[in-house]
């Protein structure tokens, strides 16, 4: 693989000079609450965005999505949409953190590490992607292909608004660099598991418990049925593990419980048959384990795996030279969680991810970013996209 291109230096250059204005940007999105369904602040995340990008020249394009807000598209060389033969940086604006979280525990930086609700998960990625962009409007610098960014609204909820938009806008790109945080390692992801979150409930016959016991019907007891056996879906060998994580219901301690409500995870590698997963999943929440008891699904959401492929490995090989390139000495590794980049991967778009700054504790008070890696990962996926340049489609 080639490295050199004539606009390598002064494009590696141009983000070394720029580490102080990645923070400052960072620091007015992480200071602006956004978590998944709150439009007022995905949008007012989306406008920081827009206004940063359209001031360096880049074009924009706004895709609204009510009840979660704005996605935002960005292009250079192009006008943002969904185009063929393209690079894409992904990234995601919306949070797990509650309204008023912002004000609470607003950005700081302590020892060049930085703090705040987001701040690795994943704010500091977009505003990598973003100087990406915006070095190569800037310096106007030409590629033989498209380059875009997508910002989305819901990825911490599974994306049920942007899905579409995000495979849209995969298929058929060159590759695909998705900028959730690098690990705490330094390393960059290559694969990760699909997931199925489901909720559901269990409905039982209410009976007084020393009284009447013979006459209640448990809706608790056929849960504990369904959670021993949903469990067992957990397989080390092929990747499967399975876990209800909350449990809510029963009415008093002397009642035979009427209801209860229950939120199960499960995780599974692309290897495993996702549709017969599925319906084993199904098919034990539905049964009946107690009788008098009924159980129903009511609400559920899905990720899809990320996953190496031939063309992906080469994509891959190419960012870890790079990486290399810069002074940074990483690896691709796998993890059980799941981003957008199994979008992206399910249309056939080589894909990597985890390649925003480093952090960690994510989704905790406790979070943080290692504010010194901007430079660096911004000239990784800027100097992949240059060797790229170089590379047939193939």
């Amino acid at each position: 693989m080639e490295l050199n291109h004539p606009d390598r230096e002064r494009l590696l250059a141009w983000l070394a000079d720029r580490e102080s204005d990645m923070i400052a940007l960072l620091e007015k999105v992480v200071n602006i609450d956004s978590l998944s369904r709150h439009e007022e602040g995905v949008a007012a995340v989306a406008e920081a965005f827009r206004e940063s990008l359209e001031a360096s020249g880049v074009k924009t394009r706004l895709h609204q999505f009510p009840g979660y807000g704005p996605c935002l598209v960005a292009g250079v060389n192009v006008e943002p949409g969904p185009t063929s033969n393209h690079y894409l940086l992904m990234g995601h604006m919306d949070t797990v953190f509650p309204v008023g979280t912002a004000k609470q525990r607003p950005f700081s930086i302590k020892d060049n590490i930085g703090y705040g609700p987001g701040v690795a998960d994943m704010k500091a990625g977009d505003v990598m992607n973003a100087f990406i962009l915006k070095a190569f409007a800037e310096l106007d610098i030409k590629t033989k292909r498209p380059l875009l960014a997508l910002f989305t609204c819901d990825e911490e909820i599974a994306s049920p608004a942007s899905r579409n938009l995000i495979m849209d806008m995969a298929r058929n790109s060159r590759a695909v660099f998705n900028a959730e945080p690098g690990r705490v390692s330094g390393n960059f992801v290559t694969e990760r598991k699909g997931a199925f979150f489901i909720d559901f409930e269990v409905l039982g016959i209410p009976a007084h418990s020393g009284v009447n016991h013979d006459k209640g019907r448990s809706a608790i007891e056929a849960l504990a049925h369904k959670i021993l056996e949903l469990h067992a879906l957990t397989d080390r060998a092929t990747g499967v593990t399975a876990n209800v994580g909350t449990v809510h219901g029963g009415q008093t301690i002397n009642t035979v419980a009427p209801h209860v409500k229950a939120q199960l995870d499960v995780r599974f590698p692309h290897t495993v048959d996702k549709d017969a997963l599925y319906k084993r999943i199904t098919d034990i929440i539905t049964a009946v384990h107690v009788d008098g008891t009924s159980a129903r699904i009511t609400h559920e959401s899905n990720f899809l795996p990320l996953f190496r492929t031939e063309r992906s490995d080469k994509v891959i090989e190419i960012y870890r030279e790079a990486a290399r390139s810069v002074g940074l000495n990483i690896d691709g590794e796998a993890t059980g969680g799941s981003a957008d980049s199994g979008f992206s991967s399910a249309v056939g778009a080589p894909t990597v991810c985890g390649t925003g700054p480093v952090g960690g504790n994510a989704h905790t008070p406790e979070e943080y970013c290692e504010l010194w890696t901007f430079v660096p990962r911004a000239q990784t996926v800027a100097s992949s996209i240059l060797a790229l340049e170089n590379e047939s489609d193939a």
